[in-house]
């Protein structure tokens, strides 16, 4: 049998996301199940009323997380773009991060759960930091 590796190129090996038990179908259950409780939810809700072809953001999102999670490259866009013009604050980070935990230890494997709320921590920081300093505010020290 070929090796599938291209002759220049070393195989990669798995992503940390497949060593702790993601896939995409994992990931794509867990996203439609967590933004079917996010536009539910008080806080967050009226944030997500704003979309309005649910098929494609889901979608989008999807490749975001297998992106991020199992390095798929899949994902192309701006999410600091896509979040400055929601007049998000830290409480809707709080909530986002605490609804999302909730999901992915609901329906993930432990391992993959932690990874995901370790990634998804650090993407909220940064988004965070970037709304702040886009409207002029830093951060105390």
């Amino acid at each position: 049998m070929p090796d599938p590796t291209p002759p220049n190129r070393p195989p990669q090996p798995p992503s940390d996301g497949m060593v702790a038990g993601l896939d995409e179908a994992l990931i794509e259950a867990l996203v439609r199940r967590f933004y079917g409780r996010a536009r539910e939810d008080a806080q967050l809700g009226p944030v997500f009323a704003r979309v309005t072809d649910w098929e494609h953001h889901i979608a989008r999102i999807c490749a975001f997380w297998s992106s991020v999670a199992l390095r798929t490259g899949r994902y192309s866009g701006q999410p600091m773009r896509a979040h400055l013009a929601l007049g998000l604050e830290p409480s809707h980070f709080a909530q986002w991060m605490a609804l999302f935990g909730d999901t992915a230890r609901e329906i993930c494997p432990p391992a993959a759960a932690a990874l995901l709320m370790e990634r998804a921590q650090r993407i909220g920081d940064s988004l965070m930091l970037g709304i702040a300093a886009h409207r002029g505010i830093l951060p105390p020290r």
